[in-house]
């Protein structure tokens, strides 16, 4: 039997932002085909670029010990953020724009240095972060029902869809990044918590990790990169309606409204 190529599954997902969720790609992809996924997701990305989409920076998944065990995998993935995906802070997401969308908190940081060395530490990263801002990352998973595998969400850009970024930003000095407590409310009420050591035991691990992972590739982070270094606490997912809130102690909140934008 021939083999979906990593092409058609390109051409699938991208196929899926208009016509709906598709199967598991089970057809081309084993299940931690690592390779053959991030394959799948570079043709993606080369074709979004073409398309005029701008890479804005990067996302990194699976940060959290236990999502990787429910995967079956021991890494995290990686993901593109391009520019038209960012929400501004307090801003409105059209349920329209997505699928099967859930919201999760984060810290994200915005770069104010190149990181290009594939052995990048934790302390480096830190030297050449600008800024730490709350962050909210929408995923949104082209796959039916959720029903995803490693090679799943690395092909489908780390089940990314959009983000939130805090306006305003802090200099990484005096924050506790492991400490920092997070809260999420949907319509004043608590969905989610969490703390900063969910990311990979602290979000500056998170970020020598993709800045080492995307050196080894020939695709260093970059200044002015932003990285938003995984969730918090659990996703939760959205209802037409929502207002959703996140904040981060020490560092700052975010939030946005998960309804439709009203015609001028």
């Amino acid at each position: 039997m021939t083999r979906t190529t990593h092409e058609q599954l390109a051409r699938r997902l991208r196929d899926a932002y208009s016509r709906g969720p598709v199967s598991p790609l089970r057809d081309g992809l084993d299940p931690l085909d690592a390779d053959g996924a991030y394959a799948v997701q570079m043709i993606n990305n080369r074709y979004w670029e073409a398309q005029g989409r701008r890479m804005v920076g990067r996302k990194a998944g699976l940060t959290a010990k236990a999502v990787q065990a429910q995967l079956g995998v021991d890494q995290p993935d990686f993901g593109v953020l391009f520019a038209d995906m960012e929400i501004a802070d307090g801003g409105r997401l059209d349920p329209h724009r997505v699928l099967q969308p859930k919201a999760e908190a984060e810290i994200a940081f915005v770069l104010g240095a190149d990181l290009p060395d594939p052995d990048t530490s934790p302390e480096q990263a830190a030297a050449a972060v600008k800024t730490v801002h709350a962050a909210i990352e929408i995923v949104d998973s082209r796959i039916a029902d959720w029903k995803i595998t490693f090679a799943d969400t690395v092909a489908d850009n780390g089940s990314s869809a959009f983000f939130v970024l805090a306006e305003t930003g802090r200099p990484l000095d005096g924050i506790d990044l492991e400490g920092a407590a997070m809260t999420m409310r949907f319509n004043n009420e608590t969905v989610s918590t969490g703390v900063g050591a969910a990311a990979l035991g602290n979000p500056l691990n998170a970020a020598a990790w993709l800045a080492r992972t995307l050196a080894g590739r020939g695709e260093p982070l970059k200044a002015g990169d932003v990285l938003l270094a995984g969730a918090l606490g659990p996703m939760v997912a959205l209802k037409a309606g929502d207002n959703v809130r996140a904040s981060i102690d020490g560092i700052g909140e975010v939030g946005f409204a998960y309804a439709e934008v009203s015609e001028a």
